[in-house]
């Protein structure tokens, strides 16, 4: 593996963290921030603003809005939001322009033995690696496992009962999105940072119901997880008004994704701490969830 030669971290340089507004993204802003960088947000959603942040508002697709983002900036934290890896050859010109350091959050999923990957989702950040590369940008990559931050999705059902129903998915070493934020801000202030890909895992491989049982366990309440049919699965998701290529996307992930078999330590290696359990996430996020 080569480290990425550009030097970042500087206090005079802005660092542009894409998709600002998401869970992940807040999360490596207020890192950013409690660390004395400057810090560039580029989302379609207002940030809201505070001393040291600015707001750059557009579609990371537009390659005027990018242009505008990019201008003086030192690194780049790329989260791609779309499913399909295509409009990216008309903004990597603008990276490639810019020449930051290119922190790429990509899938723990991607095989590279694998000419297709298993499902649209996979498939997408195998793509992007390959542009951000075949644009000489050298990404560092970051390979993340499913983030804890997922399961958001299920307080809607657990404030109706005590039932989580739902596609079943291969098992995951789910990672708490604080860990990959935590390896994302190390990625972008490091002087010099290896280039990966670094796979991000939580420390135990767990299915959607010890997930569940795990998260009723911090909220003291006996949940149960119940697996349905792809075709119900596929109705609630677009009667909850879900878009139906991302529903289509979701689909084809909980029957053709390959379960995890494997943690790794690379957040300890990265962060300088162990990763955090999927319990631990469950009891600091309980209150969400009643």
């Amino acid at each position: 593996m080569t480290e990425s030669p550009h030097r970042t971290g500087t206090s005079h340089d802005p660092i542009v963290v894409t998709g600002a507004a998401g869970n992940l993204g807040r999360a490596v802003v207020d890192r950013l921030v409690a660390r004395g960088a400057r810090v560039r947000c580029l989302d379609r959603h207002p940030v809201d603003g505070r001393p040291g942040v600015e707001a750059v508002v557009g579609d990371l697709t537009d390659p005027a809005v990018l242009r505008t983002a990019l201008s003086g900036v030192d690194a780049v934290l790329l989260i791609w939001p779309l499913l399909d890896a295509t409009p990216a050859r008309a903004v990597l010109p603008e990276l490639a322009r810019a020449a930051p350091r290119v922190v790429y959050l990509s899938s723990s999923a991607i095989d590279d033995d694998r000419a297709r990957q298993t499902d649209p989702i996979v498939q997408v950040h195998a793509d992007l690696e390959a542009l951000l590369t075949e644009a000489g940008l050298r990404p560092v990559v970051l390979r993340s496992d499913t983030m804890a931050s997922n399961v958001r999705g299920w307080a809607a059902q657990l404030r109706a009962g005590d039932v989580v129903a739902g596609p079943d998915i291969a098992r995951t070493a789910v990672v708490d999105e604080r860990d990959v934020a935590d390896a994302a801000v190390a990625a972008l202030l490091a002087e010099r940072f290896d280039r990966g890909p670094h796979v991000l895992t939580g420390p135990e491989v767990l299915s959607r119901a010890e997930q569940v049982a795990q998260l009723g366990a911090a909220l003291g309440r006996r949940l149960r997880f119940e697996p349905v049919r792809t075709d119900v699965a596929r109705s609630r998701m677009l009667a909850d008004g879900r878009p139906a290529a991302l529903v289509e996307a979701l689909i084809a992930a909980s029957e053709n994704r390959l379960e995890a078999t494997r943690t790794t330590g690379c957040v300890e290696r990265l962060t300088g701490h162990p990763a955090r359990t999927f319990a631990q996430w469950a009891a600091d996020h309980a209150a969400e969830f009643r």
